[in-house]
């Protein structure tokens, strides 16, 4: 009887879903706008869930105490968790409506105080909170209406050093306040039209090492007295070059910083304040370095490589000048965040993998041995049957040197054999990369759809080299759109994917070069996904943040110069609306401070006016990323019908 009740009832569940979906009016969900939007058969909401039903933690730090300071999800949005040991229960101390995206621990044991980030709504307006452990509530130490972050305890824990626009709300400044003196943040150093953002404090307390950002491949390093706010530039030079981090050593001599100054990859370099002098650290690696901490007592330099998209952790004996063979890590996947606990005997990380989900993690120097601090489920899925990604190139329209350049790409297939449909999947960021961490949407779309997941790097992205990453810079912006084209020769070329079935899918710059493929390629694809794309960019360059619009303009090209202007509206994927014919799913979030929701509602009207079938997805409450589960749950729910309707 119980069996055929439910028989009946699904029936009439999807009955009622075929007739609804039919029809699919402008419909308000809370925060959520489904505009032409079918709505989601049940069997759909419940295989997306089960996929979004796990979590993942993030290293954030340590406590004086030696607890770990970490981010997880425990209902909608990520807040802030203390955890003593290996293992060991997570204790909350954050209970925002906000996801919380930053926080640190005050290093002084008498404060028992920490700082964290907080935005309303996406809109990336941090404003920067102070808390006691204990207390019922925080304390915001910034005015509510400018924009901060980068902030950072001085080594005794009486200063905090953080970037701020609350001077004039153009400039990214960089401010000191005592949370526990009552006086207002006071002002260090003045933004000059670009941004600044504190990476370390001197040892004595007395001096910043700061990095003037300028874009993501050029930035500049200063020592900048606290007192004084004089500053003098770390190895200048005409050369463009970036840098990723720095930290000043334990004695204050000098300072070890990553940078691609001279070198085709960023490398770590101690450079010495009193002769300049630099010595190579990493010259050994023909890749990336990411990521550097160096231990309270100068004992330990840790550092992160990225070598082909996957991380490898590095380690040093600075006393003893010797490279260190730290253990196997858990699985080969993504470290971010490395921290030494206040007694030089601990290095925390994070790691994600393709199955197993981003957690924290904790070196003990002494024995070499890696323990899982958080151990984060992966929901209501069997990750013994996630596909893991093969890493392969395919070759482009042009040559490097004398070979066709090649660019590379991770490939997910389903586990059943013939010609799958293929989902390309474009990462956000100009100069971002993708990389293959736990990926719930990516494994669903394989194992529940039976789609191929095809992800390139195409020419722009880092990981590759500083010329790899020029490649699309300026006027050459078109090449990466015309990577997409030598992909879809790729797919057609091999047995494994059905090439009369490919749907193209990216965010933000991502979402730009979906659209692009869509005017360029629209014959040999069967619909797009945009989410928060660049459709105009003279109307991101002339409506960006003030200290952020000089960058842009160093990454983009600069609007009010008439030839760029002039490319810029031919490139923007608004210009040629009219050639997108195909099925359309459009993604925004109404206070995305980078690529304006009217640009969205313009492309929307535009396709639309021209026949082109668009389903149209707002959040009231998110910004560039869709950040609660609630709403993450409706895009990917959502996306996955779309991918469903037309294959």
């Amino acid at each position: 009887m119980t069996q055929f009740f439910c028989a009946v009832l699904l029936g009439v569940v999807g009955t009622l879903w075929a007739a609804a979906a039919e029809a699919a009016p402008r419909v308000e969900h809370g925060t959520l706008q489904f505009d032409d939007v079918p709505l989601v058969a049940p069997s759909t909401a419940l295989r997306v869930d089960a996929y979004l039903s796990g979590r993942e933690a993030a290293t954030l730090g340590w406590s004086p105490q030696g607890q770990l300071l970490i981010a997880t999800r425990f209902g909608d949005t990520s807040q802030l968790h203390l955890v003593d040991r290996a293992g060991g229960a997570r204790r909350q101390l954050t209970f925002a409506q906000e996801p919380v995206r930053y926080g640190t621990f005050c290093p002084d044991p008498a404060r028992s105080a920490y700082l964290f980030l907080e935005d309303t709504g996406g809109d990336e307006k941090f404003q920067l909170f102070y808390q006691r452990v204990g207390e019922p509530a925080a304390r915001m130490l910034t005015d509510g209406k400018s924009l901060n972050g980068a902030a950072l305890w001085s080594n005794a824990g009486r200063t905090v050093a953080f970037s701020s626009t609350s001077r004039d709300g153009k400039s990214m400044d960089i401010d000191v306040v005592d949370p526990d003196g009552g006086a207002l943040p006071r002002l260090v150093l003045a933004g000059d039209g670009a941004a600044w953002y504190a990476l370390d404090w001197s040892p004595d307390d007395s001096k910043l090492l700061a990095l003037k950002y300028l874009s993501s491949q050029e930035s500049r390093l200063f020592v900048v007295d606290i007192e004084t706010g004089e500053k003098h530039e770390l190895e200048p030079g005409a050369a463009k070059t970036k840098i990723s981090a720095a930290k000043f050593s334990r004695d204050g001599q000098g300072a070890f910083v990553i940078s691609d100054r001279d070198s085709e990859f960023s490398q770590l370099r101690f450079v010495n304040f009193f002769n300049a002098q630099r010595t190579l650290i990493s010259g050994h690696i023909a890749a990336d370095v990411e990521d550097l901490a160096v231990s309270s007592d100068g004992h330990y330099l840790a550092y992160v490589s990225n070598e082909g998209g996957l991380s490898k952790l590095n380690l040093l004996d600075l006393l003893a000048h010797q490279d260190l063979t730290p253990p196997r890590l858990p699985a080969q996947g993504v470290m971010r965040a490395l921290h030494f606990d206040a007694q030089s005997k601990r290095l925390a990380f994070s790691l994600s993998a393709t199955a197993q989900p981003g957690d924290a993690y904790v070196l003990d120097l002494a024995s070499n041995r890696v323990e899982a601090w958080t151990m984060s489920e992966a929901g209501a899925v069997d990750v013994a049957k996630f596909a893991f990604p093969r890493s392969t190139t395919f070759a482009s329209f042009d040559r490097d040197g004398s070979r066709p350049r090649e660019i590379p790409a991770f490939v997910y297939e389903p586990s059943s054999p013939g010609a799958h449909p293929v989902l390309i999947v474009l990462h956000g960021g100009e100069h971002g990369q993708f990389r293959p961490i736990f990926d719930p949407w990516i494994q669903y779309v394989v194992n529940e759809l039976g789609f191929a997941v095809i992800a390139p790097n195409v020419r722009g992205s880092s990981g590759y080299g500083k010329t790899y990453a020029a490649l699309g810079d300026g006027q050459l912006r078109d090449d990466a759109v015309k990577d997409i084209g030598a992909l879809l020769v790729f797919i057609r070329a091999q047995a494994a994917f059905d090439a009369d079935h490919i749907v193209i899918a990216g965010d933000s710059y991502g979402g730009y070069l979906a659209l692009s493929a869509l005017v360029n390629y629209g014959d040999r694809l069967r619909g797009g996904i945009d989410t928060a794309g660049i459709a105009d960019f003279v109307g991101v360059l002339g409506g960006s943040q003030a200290f952020r619009r000089d960058e842009l303009r160093r990454e983009y090209g600069d609007e009010r110069d008439p030839e760029s202007r002039d490319y810029l509206r031919r490139i923007s994927p608004l210009s040629s609306a009219d050639r997108i014919s195909k099925p359309m799913l459009i993604v925004q979030g109404a206070n995305d401070p980078f690529v304006p929701a009217s640009q969205a509602e313009e492309l929307v009207y535009r396709l639309r006016n021209h026949g082109a079938s668009v389903w149209y997805l707002l959040a009231g409450d998110e910004g560039r990323e869709f950040q609660k589960r609630a709403n993450r749950k409706a895009l990917l729910e959502t996306s996955a019908e779309f991918l469903t309707a037309v294959r």
